[in-house]
């Protein structure tokens, strides 16, 4: 049986529990209520916390602790398309189908993004509407937004320097 650890990180937008095993995140997802247990922590849940402090802070755009996500093979394939959209950029659902190689899946990857469990670490709030609307975000439509124009700003920041 495999041990798994439960911690919480306070982001401006909302708490984020993450759960890990000893070798992988396995899940990061807003939640309305969450305590900090300090005694039940490992090194990779603590470094996770840390990685989400970076990245809130603007310093980190992209996550490097390693994580393990079940699905589909499908669902992995539009996974790992989710990864490959650069920090503060947004792609519409269709493109990504496109990238996963079938522009008529549309649906199927917007399935596929609402069973993501890796909120911003996997960014699926960076995928929107053809008509460039957000739709859709298991952490509310109101911490996308925000996930959206903080990472534009933070883009455009690193871009002057």
């Amino acid at each position: 049986m495999t041990k798994v650890y439960c911690g919480h990180f306070e982001s401006p937008i909302g708490i984020i529990e993450i759960i890990t095993s000893e070798n992988a995140v396995l899940s990061a997802m807003f939640v309305e209520t969450g305590v900090n247990n300090r005694s039940n922590q490992s090194d990779l849940l603590t470094e996770a916390i840390g990685q989400f402090e970076e990245y809130f802070s603007g310093v980190r755009k992209e996550f490097d602790v390693p994580y393990m996500m079940k699905g589909t093979d499908f669902q992995q394939e539009v996974w790992e398309a989710l990864s490959r959209i650069p920090y503060g950029d947004t792609m519409t659902y269709k493109e990504l189908a496109s990238e996963v190689g079938n522009e008529k899946a549309v649906r199927a990857v917007g399935h596929a993004n609402g069973r993501n469990v890796l909120s911003i670490m996997v960014p699926c709030h960076r995928v929107i509407g053809s008509n460039k609307h957000l739709t859709g975000y298991a952490g509310g439509l109101h911490r996308k937004q925000w996930l959206i124009e903080f990472e534009a700003r933070f883009k455009k920041c690193s871009s002057i320097l």
